[in-house]
């Protein structure tokens, strides 16, 4: 139980009254009218208290204690990231799908942001080559469910959760193309990477024509303007096809 205790100073002839509340302390008109107790145990509350955010931090923990439960017992893992909005018949859907179907072949699990387009292709190839198929999806106005080729499959309120079991659980990325989403999810693991805070953590990314006009800004604009190293060129791979991409994200391939 915490303690709550009032404590008055003296500041020259004029007193200062102080509220301590565990490790925070309030003054002047921060200071409640009554303490967390009364306020616990008094009758006809409403539920507004559901939405703040101290209520927040236990649901947000609730979903990182969900989401290692789920999936501490996939064994190693690939994630694939891509856009949502590609159809079934672009060439890079199959390219997905052939891809998580050589990383199953491989040994690994299959990791995806659960929605349609790519991350539909990656979860078909790796449910169809008899591998696990991880979704997690996200809730979004736009998109209402996991695919239906995820044989694990969970929904998230919190992209900053999300993205951690994109990466406490992968061995390396697989980027197709893709949107503003996609770019999120690249350059945090390209963040991540640069600042050492994963190590061994490949990225691949797949489609050189479709990659080629933002590494050639990169290397033309950030690059001579100082806002980065010739080295984070480096911690990606281009690639255009589903062996190399195979070959640069799986060891010994």
């Amino acid at each position: 139980m915490q303690i709550y205790r009032y404590v008055c100073r003296m500041d020259n002839s004029r007193k200062s009254r102080q509220y301590r509340k565990g490790p925070v302390t309030l003054r002047g008109a921060q200071i409640p009218a009554s303490t967390s107790e009364e306020r616990l145990l008094a009758s006809g509350q409403n539920t507004e208290w559901l939405h703040q955010d101290p209520w927040r931090v236990l649901r947000i923990q609730s979903e990182f204690v969900e989401g290692f439960g789920a999936l501490a017992d996939i064994g190693p893992a690939i994630s694939m990231f891509g856009s949502a909005r590609a159809s079934q018949d672009s060439p890079y859907y199959a390219m997905a799908s052939e891809i998580a179907r050589g990383i199953v072949h491989a040994g690994y699990a299959v990791i995806t942001g659960g929605g349609p387009g790519m991350m539909e292709a990656a979860n078909k190839g790796a449910w169809e080559a008899g591998g696990t198929s991880v979704g997690l999806g996200i809730e979004l106005p736009f998109e209402d469910h996991v695919n239906e080729y995820a044989n694990l499959a969970m929904t998230f309120r919190y992209f900053f959760v999300r993205k951690t079991m994109f990466v406490k659980y992968a061995s390396g990325f697989v980027v197709m193309p893709g949107g503003l989403g996609t770019m999120d999810e690249l350059f945090e693991a390209l963040t991540l990477v640069q600042t050492k805070k994963v190590t061994s953590f490949p990225i691949v990314l797949v489609g050189r024509e479709y990659w080629k006009g933002l590494f050639e800004w990169m290397r033309g604009s950030m690059l001579p303007a100082g806002m980065m190293s010739a080295e984070d060129l480096d911690l990606v791979t281009l690639v255009d096809t589903p062996q190399e991409a195979l070959a640069a994200v799986l060891p010994h391939q």
